[in-house]
C-alpha cells in the first residue's frame, strides 16, 4: 500500500498513461524516457485514498498507471544558501587563481608567459618515475596505512639524521597528500579558538589562511628588504603574549628566497624558549633547493626546539614531484598522532604508488644526488640572469634570493604612476593586472604574501622563456612614468 509524505505546500499534476507501456510498473514510476520526481503533498490530500484516486481519474485497476508531478511555488521553498563562518573568513588563494587565470588565457591562444606557480619546469627523475610506474605494474594500488608505508617512514627518518642531525622514530612521521596538508593538520592540532599564529610576512600566501580555518588569529610580523625579509628577534619578542601559540618559519622562504642564518635562528630558539605555550612549525620544503654559501638549519636542531618543533618537509619541489601529491610531518609523537587523526577522517593516507617513488626520490643520495644538484645549478643560472636584469630597471629594489626559486621585487616607486588605456597603478595587484595586459607576462602581486610593494617572480622556468619574460616587461614599464617624489 502506498504513502505519501508531507513537505511543503505543492500542488499536483496527474497524467494518465496508457497501461501497455507500464504493466507492471506501480503507479507513479515513471517510464525511463521519462524522469521521475519524488511526490510531495500538502495536508489537504493526505486524506485521499488510492480508491478515490482511481474513481476521479476513471482508472481501471491494472489498466492504467499514473505519472505524478509536484509543482512548488518558489517564495515557498526558500534553501540555506549561508555558508560556515569559518569558511567564510578564508580568502581563495591568489597564486592559485592566477595560475589558472594565465592557463586560461594559454589555452584560448593567448601567448602568456607564466611566471606565477611555484613549480618546477624540470621533468620528475626518470629514476623516481620508474619507481611509480613498477609500482603499478607490480598492483601496488591498494590503500597504505593512514601514517604512511612503513618503507617511506623508515627512508624518511633515515635522511632526517643523515642531512638534517634529527632523530625520530616511524612513530614520529605522518606522510600526507603533500607538505600543504601536513601544515593544515598541524595548524588545527595546534591552536584553539582566540590562539595566535606568528607569521612573519611576507608569508605563503596560504599561512593566515590556515590559522583562520583553525579559529586562530594569525599575527602578522613586518620584515624588510633591506634586511633580506629576515625576521628581527626583537620585533618578536614584543609581541608575543600568553595567547601565542604558534610561530611559523620558512627556509628557504616563499616568496622571498630568504634563508635564515644559524645565529639568527639561535636568537629566536632563544626568546621562543622563554615561552612555555609556543611551539614553532618549520616549513624546509625548499630546503635543497640553496645557493652556496647558504646552508640550510633544520629549526629542530636547535638545542631545546627538538620537544617543540613540527617540521615540514615533502618531495614537490627538489624532486620536481608536485603532481604526485607527497609530504611529511616529523615531530614529537604526542602532536604526530594528533595529525595522524585529522587525517583518517579527512583523506587517510597518501597514494601508495607515490610513497614508492619517495622512497626511490630519498634513495637518491645526499641532498638528492645529482638528479637534484643539475636542478639547482639552473635554478641558480636563472636568478642571476634576473638579478642582473632587474638591477638595470630604475627604482625597482631587490633582495637576492638565496635558496627556492623566486625574485621577490619592490616595484613600489612606480605606483602612482598612470598608463593611457589602462589607467592608475595603485599598487600591487593593479601592476600585476598591468604587466599582464600589456606585456602578457603572469606574476604574483605582492599583497598575497602581505607585502604591496612587491610582486613576485617565479623562475622555475626554462633561461629562454625568463630572457622572453624580461623583454616584454621591460617594454611594458617603460611606458610607466614614475611619479615624481612630492
Amino acid at each position: 500500500m502506498a504513502s505519501s509524505s508531507i513537505q511543503g505546500s505543492c500542488s499536483s499534476n496527474i497524467t494518465p498513461t496508457p497501461a501497455r507501456r507500464h504493466r507492471n510498473r506501480p503507479l507513479g514510476v515513471s517510464s525511463d524516457r521519462e524522469p521521475f520526481r519524488s511526490l510531495s503533498f500538502s495536508s489537504h490530500l493526505h486524506s485521499l485514498s488510492l480508491k478515490s484516486l482511481g474513481q476521479r481519474l476513471h482508472v481501471q485497476p491494472f489498466k492504467t498507471s499514473a505519472v505524478v508531478r509536484a509543482e512548488c511555488s518558489p517564495e515557498k521553498m526558500q534553501i540555506d544558501i549561508s555558508l560556515s563562518p569559518r569558511v567564510n573568513s578564508v580568502k581563495p588563494s591568489k597564486t592559485v587563481a592566477i595560475t589558472d587565470q594565465a592557463t586560461a588565457l594559454a589555452q584560448a591562444g593567448v601567448p602568456v608567459i607564466r611566471l606565477a606557480a611555484g613549480e618546477p619546469d624540470f621533468d620528475t627523475p626518470a629514476v623516481i618515475a620508474e619507481a611509480g610506474i613498477n609500482a603499478i605494474r607490480e598492483g601496488y594500488t591498494r590503500y597504505t596505512p593512514n601514517a604512511g608505508t612503513l618503507e617511506l617512514r623508515k627512508a624518511i627518518c633515515h635522511k632526517l639524521k643523515e642531512e638534517n642531525g634529527l632523530t625520530y622514530t616511524p612513530d614520529q612521521i605522518l606522510v600526507s597528500n603533500g607538505a600543504k596538508q601536513c601544515i593544515l593538520q598541524a595548524v588545527l592540532a595546534v591552536c584553539s579558538p582566540g590562539d595566535e599564529v606568528i607569521i612573519p610576512a611576507p608569508f605563503w600566501v596560504s599561512y593566515p589562511e590556515m590559522a583562520r580555518l583553525a579559529d586562530a588569529t594569525p599575527v602578522v610580523l613586518p620584515t624588510q628588504i633591506s634586511e633580506n625579509f629576515l625576521l628581527d628577534p626583537k620585533l618578536l619578542a614584543s609581541k608575543l603574549t600568553e595567547k601565542s601559540r604558534l610561530l611559523i618559519l620558512c627556509s628557504p622562504s616563499n616568496p622571498t628566497g630568504s634563508v635564515y642564518p644559524r645565529k639568527l635562528l639561535e636568537e629566536i630558539a632563544d626568546i621562543v624558549a622563554r615561552h612555555p605555550r609556543l611551539l614553532v612549525l618549520s616549513d624546509e620544503i625548499y630546503e635543497h633547493i640553496i645557493y652556496a654559501p647558504a646552508t640550510h638549519t633544520s629549526f629542530a636542531s636547535l638545542p631545546g626546539m627538538w620537544e617543540r618543533t613540527l617540521t615540514v618537509n615533502g618531495f614537490s619541489k627538489a624532486f620536481a614531484m608536485t603532481g604526485w601529491r607527497l609530504g611529511y610531518l616529523a615531530g614529537p609523537k604526542h602532536f604526530v598522532a594528533a595529525c595522524g587523526k585529522i587525517q583518517s577522517q579527512f583523506t587517510s593516507g597518501a597514494s601508495s604508488i607515490s610513497q614508492k617513488a619517495g622512497v626511490a626520490a630519498l634513495g637518491l643520495g645526499y641532498a638528492g644526488g645529482e638528479a637534484v644538484s643539475t636542478m639547482v645549478k639552473a635554478f641558480q643560472e636563472r636568478r642571476d640572469f634576473l638579478v642582473k636584469s632587474f638591477k638595470e630597471l630604475e627604482g625597482v629594489k631587490i633582495s637576492e634570493p638565496q635558496g627556492a626559486f623566486y625574485l621577490f621585487l619592490d616595484f613600489s616607486s612606480y605606483y602612482g604612476a598612470e598608463v593611457e588605456g589602462f589607467g592608475l597603478i595603485k599598487g600591487s595587484d593593479s601592476l600585476c593586472r598591468y604587466l599582464l595586459d600589456k606585456a602578457q607576462v603572469a606574476l604574483v602581486p605582492g599583497d598575497a604574501f602581505g607585502d604591496d610593494n612587491c610582486i613576485r617572480i617565479s623562475y622555475a622556468a626554462s633561461l629562454s622563456t625568463l630572457q622572453a619574460a624580461m623583454e616584454r616587461i621591460k617594454g611594458a614599464m617603460a611606458l610607466l612614468k614614475r611619479p615624481v617624489p612630492a
